[in-house]
């Protein structure tokens, strides 16, 4: 089967794209926003394969996978084709309602024609989503194996622009936390962030690193800090759990779900808070049992095989 689906989050597509089908990736002259093509940083197969908006409209088509509102005027520009008309077609929503959390209407909502797949429960009750045909499809992370080792008594935090995103990331409580915690900041643009906080470079260090370099480098850290009031859940939340990392996080959207007990520390009080930094700095040994819980967890429920053949119950469904 051939899948149209855009580069849009390499690190959910790099899951996706895993399964047996060929994956049809559009890239152009200037690999812009519309057309960058396989990664560059991640690691896909040979079924992966890059085509021109030209080459597009020749190829046959069994499936289109929609990531943004612009994307269904875009692949019948490419395509020559509707999706969800003359090919079928699913839209994933990776995100929360932004605007307003309980009364934001999907771009989808007044298409019966288009399944809407949700990354998250939480964003699937948040959204108006109308009439559209609704599913919740959890995430799906290749096991980077258990690598924490702790070593530094510093938190993880990642996050991609985190002066642009500001209050949505928790931008502003990185102060209050490297109070409690030096951080390591993980993430695209973060080179000015200690100094635009206000902090010294020794309490908030910036990591912009490739993405072969960044697990080995969150796993010395001795804990992950999750500090994101409003986005739909991080994968990079997941992924420090597969590492084996504790985690202390507001308890917000869907983290709750995704955190047991005994993986970590879930809360919206700072005190909450901030005692679990402090004891996890203080106790490697509490720390290591509690990153142990954390892996346990997440493959458990966010497995890449759980994720593949939920996918494939989809598209069957979708393309029969």
């Amino acid at each position: 089967m051939n899948i149209l689906v855009w580069h849009v989050h390499g690190s959910w597509l790099t899951s996706f794209v895993q399964g047996p089908h060929t994956f049809l990736v559009p890239v152009t002259a200037d690999r812009g926003p519309d057309g960058l093509g396989r990664a560059r940083t991640w690691q896909w197969p040979a079924n992966v394969r890059e085509l021109t908006p030209d080459r597009l409209r020749q190829a046959d088509i069994d499936l289109m996978v929609l990531q943004r509102p612009h994307e269904t005027d875009l692949a019948r520009r490419w395509t020559g084709r509707r999706p969800g008309i003359d090919v079928p077609a699913v839209y994933v929503e990776h995100n929360s309602p932004h605007e307003t959390p309980v009364d934001t209407r999907h771009p989808l909502a007044d298409r019966h024609d288009i399944t809407l797949v949700h990354v998250t429960h939480f964003n699937h009750l948040m959204w108006d989503n109308g009439r559209a045909p609704t599913t919740v499809i959890e995430h799906g992370i290749i096991d980077p194996g258990h690598r924490w080792t702790g070593q530094e008594r510093r938190a993880a935090v990642v996050v991609n622009e985190p002066l642009r995103r500001g209050r949505t990331t928790g931008t502003d409580l990185l102060p209050r936390f490297a109070d409690w915690a030096p951080l390591d900041v993980f993430g695209m643009r973060t080179d000015t962030l200690a100094d635009r906080l206000g902090l010294p470079p020794e309490r908030c260090r910036a990591r912009d690193l490739p993405q072969a370099e960044l697990h080995a480098a969150m796993a010395r850290c001795r804990l992950y800090l999750h500090p994101v009031r409003w986005t739909s859940l991080g994968l990079s939340l997941l992924e420090a759990m597969f590492l084996g990392m504790p985690v202390v996080a507001l308890a917000t959207t869907e983290v709750r779900e995704a955190v047991p007990d005994g993986a970590g520390v879930v809360s919206n009080r700072f005190d909450v808070l901030r005692d679990a930094v402090r004891g996890f700095l203080a106790d490697a040994e509490d720390a290591r049992t509690a990153g142990e819980a954390a892996r346990a967890a997440v493959r458990a429920r966010y497995g890449e095989r759980r994720f593949r053949d939920d996918w494939e119950r989809l598209i069957k469904e979708v393309t029969r």
